[in-house]
Formats: structure tokens, sequence, C-alpha cells
């Protein structure tokens, strides 16, 4: 049995089963999957089945463009992509989404050391905080409040993250952290507008996972969501949205070793699309 762990498939769905026969995925092996299962790539519909009749056998967190998705289901997004209309129009949309929406935002395992969200942990909260917030926002997305959530989950605002954060405001800056943060200032100020790789952060700004951690995390960070900085492997954390839907490649790691795999992508999409 290994546990295999791969970057954002946002719809890529023969690279994902191409990688899968790479590593010769079996029934007793285990998948953990960084969010951002669709947009963008050609085959969101297809890729949300497949990984849904997996079962038990396969964990995945929560991205943005989940829950974007999951917004255009319950009536609120502001924009949407045409490779998102088969999922809304197949006659399983409603099945699809209500276990996309029972997704958690973070997943970790202590015997393997290991902690996954889609963007990160933020400097600024300990692992027992970054438990309790996604389990927080989990409820939310989970319970009857999460149509009301969807109509005020988009915004920046707030910037940074303050302790008597309450209601949309607190579940905004919760979401923002764990699915869309990059740069982020000491005091935990987030920036939004920035995307290149983490050598461009702007002024005042770093990657952030280079700033110093209040609390040691205790375990190794797994996450996607950042294609520009593609594939790493550093002490602390790997990055794993290695850019398969901008013609990049889609990467596993086997966790028990460290040892990864890589599928080449033709791409789907052009930058800044």
């Amino acid at each position: 049995m290994a546990t295999y762990a791969i970057g954002d498939i946002q719809g890529c769905y023969d690279e994902f089963r191409y990688l899968l026969e790479q590593i010769k995925f079996t029934e007793a092996d285990r998948l953990w999957l960084t969010g951002d299962l669709v947009n963008r790539g050609p085959r969101s519909l297809e890729t949300l089945r497949y990984i849904r009749q997996l079962g038990d056998r396969v964990i995945t967190v929560l991205g943005n463009h989940d829950l974007h998705l999951l917004a255009l289901h319950a009536g609120v997004g502001r924009k949407t992509h045409p490779t998102l209309d088969p999922i809304l129009q197949a006659p399983d949309c409603d099945v699809l989404m209500h276990w996309l929406r029972h997704r958690p935002l973070l997943h970790e395992d202590k015997a393997l050391g290991y902690v996954m969200t889609h963007a990160g942990i933020p400097h600024i909260w300990s692992l027992k905080q970054a438990r309790s917030y996604a389990h927080e926002l989990e409820q939310v997305l989970q319970g009857p409040e999460h149509l009301e959530f969807f109509h005020h989950m988009y915004g920046n605002r707030p910037y940074r993250w303050r302790n008597d954060l309450a209601g949309h405001n607190r579940w905004r800056a919760i979401t923002n952290y764990l699915t869309r943060m990059r740069f982020i200032q000491a005091d935990g100020t987030l920036e939004f507008k920035a995307n290149g790789s983490p050598g461009t952060a702007p002024d005042g700004y770093a990657p952030w996972f280079e700033q110093p951690r209040e609390k040691p995390l205790k375990r190794h960070q797994l996450f996607g969501h950042w294609a520009a900085f593609g594939f790493n492997q550093l002490p602390d954390i790997t990055a794993l949205d290695s850019g398969c839907v901008w013609g990049n490649a889609l990467t596993a790691v086997r966790l028990e070793d460290g040892n990864w795999f890589s599928q080449p992508c033709p791409g789907n999409r052009t930058p800044g699309e």
C-alpha cells in the first residue's frame, strides 16, 4: 500500500488517468489531491465522477476553483467558464455537488507526518488553529448556511486575520488563507494581485512559506494552487501544482519515501486566460 499526493488536476482527466497508470495505482493505494479538481481543462465532469467513485481511496481538499463551481451551482458565481457547463448541466450534478461540498479544507496524517491544504497554512496560525478554522468553515459549507456563505464568499477583505473576526468576514478570510494565499506580509496581510513565481513578491511581501512561523507546524506541508512556482520539494513543504493545464505536467509524490512521478501535459489553456 502506498499514498500518493497529486497536484491541481483542473479537469485534465486524461493526464490524471495516465499518471495513475504510471504509478501503477491499485485498490490498496490511496490518493491525496490538493484541490482544484475542475475548471480550465477539458474534462472536469469526468474528473469529478471518477474521483467520487474512488470512495475512501481518495482524499481531496477544496480549492478555490472547486468553491467557485459550488457557488455557481448555488446560483451565486459572478462568472463561469465553458468547461464547467457540462457539470452544471449533467443529470448527476446535484449528487456531485453534494459530494464536493462535503470535502475537507485541511487533511493531515500524524503517522506520515504530512498536512495538506490547497494554498498552504499561513505562518501566523498554529496547526491547532488551522485545524479549528478549517473545521469551522467545513461546518458552514456542509450545513444550512452554505447558500448564504456563497453569496458573501467573493472578495479580498479583510486582508489580514484577526481573532475577533466574525460571521462572513471571518469565513471569507479563512477561505482566502486556505485556498487563495500566495504572498503575505509578516503581520499576515495577504496580497491577491500577484501570481508570479515566488521571486516576484511585491515590496513588503514574501511567499507565505518563507515567513518565519510563530509556532513550528511539526508537519510537512503539501499544497497546490501556485502553478508559477511549479513542483518543488523543500525541507518543510512540497508544492504540487506543476501546471498541467498550462502545458507543463501533472505530478505525484509517494509520501512514504518522497519519490515523485511526472506526466507531461499538452496544455489546454494559454497563460492569462
